[in-house]
């Protein structure tokens, strides 16, 4: 029988870290939809690209900030 394996501590940081700023990016979006002149700076084919990376960020600094979970 395998053995199970604990998943690391960095690595639920960094899933916890993605779905909340997904979530949170989302709802931004879901707030400003009536007010587009936020966004519309931005030419539409970069925005997906430079709002895609509000929860990358968030996602790299949560599993940088976590601690490693020793292995035995």
């Amino acid at each position: 029988m395998a053995q199970s394996k604990q998943i690391e501590t960095k690595v639920k940081a960094a899933s916890a870290a993605a779905y909340v700023g997904s979530t949170a990016l989302l709802a931004g979006l879901a707030a400003i939809q009536d007010h587009a002149q936020l966004l519309s700076w931005m030419p539409d084919t970069v925005s997906p690209f430079v709002l895609a990376l509000i929860p990358t960020t968030i996602t790299a600094v949560a599993g940088w900030a976590a601690k490693h979970t020793p292995r035995v």
